[in-house]
């Protein structure tokens, strides 16, 4: 039986998720709740409230009273197979009507989106093949993409076959060193560090940090860690020290293959309005971690 992911969106041309023209597929769910996110629609399952349905201007969501396939109820719990549960109905969602207005994103009082598909590794490659041979690879991001690990792995073996290279965006709370069959399938897993410090880490995403360092070293141990992600917000925790950790941490292993390290900008725009209030960092102090991060022996820097 095929693996079907929730799916959030693809992107059929992206040069910001990897190197090179890629499809990018970004996945529904998350096990980090950061307090800065800037798709924090991504996070939660929709639970099918129905508050989404009415405000829909092209009518891409409809309510189906009796779902006849009970895996297709949603659920913020993660269980969105939920096979034994009794349920009224489910909010369905046409993806052809839509016009991408958030309209249902907006008005949704759990932070999720309905625009979610069912969708297994051969229909998503179908959508990747279109953009053969405009792309070079594909990216799966999210939420957190691991969440959905067998289906990573049953996807990225097909697009291997046309000759494509795969890459995950990941909060690093998978242990890649007890995958080996997703490692043979991955060419490289750009990896979020939210803070390098446990506490800052804690109050930022909710989660421990230890697993993600850890997967930081494995990872860069392999030469399978093109790139280290590190969004700075003032005010919020102390960036500069997340970053120059980071960068001493992982110095020692660009002998076995080159890390590009991302400093990203905070910005106001797509966060919960709570955590809107943070100032966006000016051009000095980026560049700033940039020249730091240069000094601690790293090439590839982006700021």
């Amino acid at each position: 039986m095929a693996t079907e992911a929730l799916v959030n969106k693809i992107i059929p041309f992206s040069s910001v998720d990897g190197p090179g023209n890629r499809t990018a597929i970004f996945l529904q769910g998350c096990n980090f709740d950061c307090l800065y996110c800037h798709n924090p629609e991504t996070i939660n399952l929709c639970i099918s409230c129905g508050a989404c349905v009415k405000v829909c201007p092209v009518q891409a969501l409809s309510w189906v009273d009796k779902p006849e396939d009970m895996s297709r109820v949603h659920h913020s719990d993660g269980d969105w197979q939920a096979k034994n549960r009794l349920h009224q109905g489910y909010v369905a969602y046409d993806v052809e009507k839509c016009v991408l207005c958030d309209a249902c994103i907006k008005t949704c009082p759990h932070g999720s989106s309905p625009r979610i598909r069912h969708m297994t590794a051969e229909q998503v490659m179908e959508a990747v093949r279109r953009q053969i041979p405009y792309i070079r690879g594909i990216t799966v991001s999210g939420g957190e993409c691991t969440r959905q690990r067998d289906f990573l792995a049953e996807l990225f073996s097909l697009a291997r076959k046309e000759g494509l290279d795969c890459l995950l965006d990941s909060n690093g709370t998978l242990d890649f060193s007890q995958d080996p069959e997703l490692m043979e399938v991955t060419d490289g897993v750009m990896l979020d560090i939210k803070a390098f410090g446990a506490q800052d880490h804690r109050m930022i995403t909710g989660r421990d940090n230890t697993r993600v360092l850890a997967q930081a070293r494995y990872l860069a141990g392999i030469g399978k860690l093109p790139e280290v992600r590190t969004v700075i917000v003032p005010g919020l925790f102390n960036g500069e020290e997340t970053v120059r950790r980071t960068a001493q941490m992982l110095e020692p292993y660009l002998e076995i293959a080159p890390i590009r390290y991302k400093l990203i900008k905070y910005r106001p725009m797509g966060v919960r309005r709570q955590y809107a209030l943070y100032q966006t960092p000016d051009d000095a102090y980026m560049g700033k971690l940039k020249e730091m991060v240069i000094a601690l022996g790293f090439d590839a820097v982006i700021a």
